[in-house]
């Protein structure tokens, strides 16, 4: 028998066998797994970058316990503490009840009633949120203080013993807050109780329940979600207060803060005042959390949208009670600037107060394109990463920073930059034989920084709810033509994406250019803007003077809350 001659492979033909090829595909697969992974974490940069510039005051801030400030504590307790606790409590409860009322009412009237004047004041009740809280207070001091219109009217009708309760108190400081914020909890109640419709409220007036009872155990508890998150953040704005509280003379958390800067130059107490107003800040968030608790809305069929038609006194009363509110909260504050301005025959327009202006907008302009260069990567990052990477720690974190009131963040970025002046600025200096020089402190970086950690919440939602209404079909349309995902953004997202990407630019502008607290703390020499003119005029009593800025940044406010009630009727 003749052998069979078996081939022998070659080292080059074996390494060929697909036999032999397992190990070279399972490197291949893992080496596409960790480029999957490195594109991920390189996807999640701008939310960690977010998460981190909004975390640094706050560990910051925290880390001040560090320093023995027992002196000053000690002065404050036996003092001031007392005093700071009882009126932050009596105020944040004074503004969360009359804005729980105010607003709940009126969502309920504007959206379930149907009655003379509710299509314009639909909109109409809005329009206090274009207006800032100093203001409100400055012009209610000028109206009804003792020596006011008001009062001095009463006084020559009704004898001179005549006397009202006085509005420099916490009852007066809650009443001027809640005509502000009160829009919170109105937007957002409305929203709900549109949502429901009256086909609810019917069922249960079937079932025997009075409107009233109707009200109050169905449509009432069904809008609770959305009522706790409208005075979550009429209660953050309260404690972040620093404008108004401090036009009254009110002493809370945020003056005191101020005060320990300025008037102690002691800035780790201050840092450890800071530290307890952030206390305050997350109770109100676990509050909301807590009131919140599982409630979900659903949406009705529109033609179930139907409303309660009011006739007779009942539609005059509801047409007068929501006439009321729009007049004290928004006629009368803009009424009376107009009149102090015609007033000093806009003698305070000159030079000084060309140049407030030009401060004003280039700090918010700067602000503005950082904050929402910043929120277009998030947003597109989460894109890529999807829905999941909207709940991860770092986008709350970076969310956190429209709670914190301005007065905590200008804490904590200047003891962040004092201490990187300290440890990297100084030493550099020091090896290129420079004097010692603060680089950081006290520079126009630093508050423009507090501006996008307080507002990059604002300008990340319209880029966020733009992001939503597009579609993935989009993106991959575009890279199947060979375009990477910087050019899917740049080309495809950027221009489909302008109107939200306006929208956040216009909304954080006016927020930045109306912000008090930290624009005051943190600013340069000689970088005075339009919200410090009014602090400087109205803490000396010059409510004249101070009109002609706060009537520029009401009408340079009403463009955004007209914007936002366009998307608030969608």
């Amino acid at each position: 028998m003749s052998e069979i001659a078996v081939p022998q492979s070659s080292p080059d033909q074996s390494s060929n066998d697909p036999i032999q090829q397992p190990p070279s595909q399972k490197e291949s697969v893992l080496v596409s797994v960790k480029r999957a992974q490195w594109r991920r974490h390189f996807w999640r940069l701008p939310a960690w970058f977010a998460a981190g510039i909004v975390l640094m005051p706050i560990l910051v801030i925290v880390l001040s316990w560090s320093s023995d400030q027992s002196d000053i504590w000690a002065h404050l307790i036996q003092t001031q503490l007392g005093t700071l606790l009882s009126n932050t409590l009596k105020l944040c409860l004074g503004v969360g009840a009359v804005s729980i009322f105010l607003g709940v009412s009126l969502a309920w009237l504007i959206s379930v009633c149907e009655f003379p004047g509710r299509r314009w004041l639909d909109w109409g009740l809005m329009l206090p949120l274009a207006i800032p809280t100093y203001v409100v207070a400055f012009v209610a001091l000028g109206l009804f203080d003792f020596s006011g219109p008001v009062q001095t009217t009463l006084r020559e009708w009704f004898g001179s013993d005549f006397r009202v309760p006085s509005i420099r108190s916490a009852g007066g400081v809650s009443l001027v807050l809640s005509a502000v914020l009160y829009p919170y909890v109105y937007m957002l109640s409305r929203s709900a109780f549109m949502s429901q419709g009256r086909g609810l409220v019917d069922a249960a007036r079937m079932l025997g329940r009075t409107p009233l009872q109707a009200f109050w155990h169905v449509a009432l508890p069904m809008a609770r979600p959305a009522i706790a998150a409208g005075v979550a953040l009429a209660l953050m704005e309260t404690l972040a207060d620093f404008g108004a509280v401090a036009v009254f003379n009110y002493d809370t958390f945020t003056t005191a803060i101020y005060k320990s800067w300025f008037g102690f130059f002691n800035l780790p107490a201050a840092a450890q005042l800071a530290s307890v107003l952030l206390l305050f800040v997350a109770l109100a968030l676990f509050a909301e959390q807590k009131a919140r608790g599982g409630g979900r809305l659903f949406e009705v069929p529109a033609q179930e949208r139907e409303r309660f038609k009011l006739k007779g006194v009942r539609a005059y009363l509801a047409t007068g009670y929501c006439t009321l509110i729009f007049v004290l909260a928004f006629v009368v504050p803009v009424g009376q600037l107009l009149a102090w301005v015609v007033e000093t025959r806009l003698g305070e327009l000159d030079q000084r107060y060309v140049d407030l202006i030009t401060h004003t907008f280039l700090l918010g302009l700067m602000a503005a394109l950082l904050t929402v260069g910043l929120a277009t990567l998030v947003a597109f990052g989460q894109r890529q990463l999807g829905k999941i990477a909207a709940q991860g720690f770092s986008m709350r974190a970076a969310n956190l920073g429209y709670a914190l009131p301005g007065t905590v963040l200008a804490v904590g970025i200047m003891l962040s930059f004092a201490k990187l002046d300290a440890w990297l600025v100084a030493p550099v200096r020091a090896f290129l034989n420079l004097p010692p020089q603060q680089i950081l402190v006290g520079s126009v970086f630093a508050l423009v920084l507090a501006y996008c950690v307080r507002f990059f919440t604002v300008g990340l939602g319209p880029i966020q709810s733009s992001f939503e209404r597009l579609k993935p079909s989009f993106q991959e349309a575009a890279q199947s033509l060979g375009a990477n995902k910087w050019q899917v953004l740049w080309r495809v997202y950027l221009p489909m994406l302008s109107p939200g990407i306006l929208s956040a630019l216009l909304l954080v502008l006016v927020d930045v250019m109306k912000e008090m607290p930290a624009t005051l703390l943190l600013r340069p020499f000689g970088w005075d803007t339009l919200a410090v003119r009014v602090y400087e005029m109205t803490s000396e009593g010059e409510w004249e003077r101070a009109a002609l800025p706060a009537l520029t940044l009401v009408l340079l406010s009403l463009g955004p809350v007209v914007l936002m009630i366009r998307r608030s009727r969608r």
